[in-house]
This record gives C-alpha cells, structure tokens and sequence, in this order.
C-alpha cells in the first residue's frame, strides 16, 4: 500500500523500483525519464533494474495567454495537438506554429545540454521503462511515447508514482502497460502529492545522468 504524500521523487522513485523489480524479468531494459523531475524519479527505477539512464526530452506546447493549460506536447519528431481544446480557444494556425517552434528551440536546447553531445540509445528489441513524477492530464507522456514507439522496442512500460485517472485511461492505448501507484480522488495537480515538490534544475539532471551507471558507448 503506498501512502501519500510522497516525501519527495526520490522517495518515489525508490517505491516504483520496488513495484516494478516485484514483476517479471524484463528483457534487456533501459529506463528513460522526461526531464526534469522525471529523472530523480526514473534514477530510483533505474537503480532498481540494475538498467541504464537515459531521457526523452518532452515540452509541453502551452496556451499563449495561459502557458500551464496544455494544448498538446512535442518530442522528437512527433507533434501531439488538443484539436478539441484549439479550436474551443479560437487558436489560430499562426498561434500554433509559434508555440511550436518556441518549444522546439527549447526542446533542442535541453538535448544539448543533457546529452552532451551524445547521440539517443538504440531501442530496438529491449523493453523501455518511460518514466515521470506524475501525470495529470498525460499529453507529455503521450507524445514521449510515441516518441519511443518509433525507435522499435520490443516492449514499452509506462511507470509513474502517481497519476489521475483520466491520464491512466489514456496511457494505456499507448503503451504496453501502464503501471502507477497512486490514481487520488480528487487527483488536482501532480504537486499536491508530495511534499517536496521543489523544481529540478538543469544541473542536477546532468549531475544525475553523469553518475548513472549508464555507460557511455550504450547512449552513442
């Protein structure tokens, strides 16, 4: 039984490891964590698995007069839109475009500084364990396992501490399983659950991935 709230990601990294090692072997696993908070979160899973670190950078794509209310996400190639929530918002194709690039830039611009240069691990045929500090609505999580699929694993595991239940129901249809340990009633917002839910920097995201036991010829 988990108990919440979380004391922090590390304490609940360390709770989805446990659930997660208490499954059948996986085959070859990698965990990938969203940045930022996700990573402290999948070090934990990753620890757990004995599996290599390593990230998938997602950006949420934000109204412009309301940034936090999501109206789809980016990663990599893909482009995940709330048609529903574009058009409601009389979003103009322009207005679109403009996030989208601004979030592009951005999204390149944490790839470089996390990766250092190196190049995205290779997928194919192992089992991905995705990884984030909660889901509320789930559009990057989405777009992140989409992101995934395109890269051939042979099986795709979405594993996060806490999660509405409207993200849970979503997720599903995109992932081989989806696992979390929390679903609340009300759910609100993912940083009522912990109780240090401080923002995670950019150094510390490096300073993690640095110490990963991820050796460095598997992320080339």
């Amino acid at each position: 039984m988990v108990y919440l709230p979380f004391q922090d990601r590390t304490e609940a990294g360390r709770l989805l490891g446990v659930e997660l090692g208490r499954r059948k072997p996986l085959k070859n696993p990698i965990v990938l964590a969203l940045p930022r908070g996700g990573v402290v979160v999948a070090a934990k899973v990753a620890e757990a698995l004995s599996a290599p670190l390593d990230i998938v950078v997602v950006r949420k794509l934000g109204v412009p007069w309301q940034p936090e209310l999501a109206m789809g996400a980016i990663a990599g190639g893909i482009c995940v839109l709330d048609h529903r929530l574009i058009h409601a918002l009389s979003l103009s194709d322009q207005d679109v475009e403009e996030i989208v690039a601004q979030e592009t830039r951005e999204m390149e611009r944490r790839e470089r500084a996390y990766r250092r240069g190196l190049a995205p691990p290779a997928l194919e045929g192992r089992t991905v364990v995705l990884v984030d500090d909660g889901l509320a609505t789930g559009s990057t999580m989405v777009a992140a396992a989409r992101h995934v699929r395109n890269g051939r694993p042979q099986e795709l595991i979405i594993a996060v501490p806490v999660a509405s239940s409207e993200a849970c129901s979503r997720l599903r249809a995109e992932a081989d399983e989806c696992i979390c340990l929390a679903v609340p009633e009300p759910f609100v917002a993912v940083g009522e659950w912990y109780t240090d839910f401080r923002q995670v920097q950019d150094v510390e995201v490096q300073r993690i991935l640095d110490r990963s036991h991820c050796p460095i010829e598997s992320r080339r």
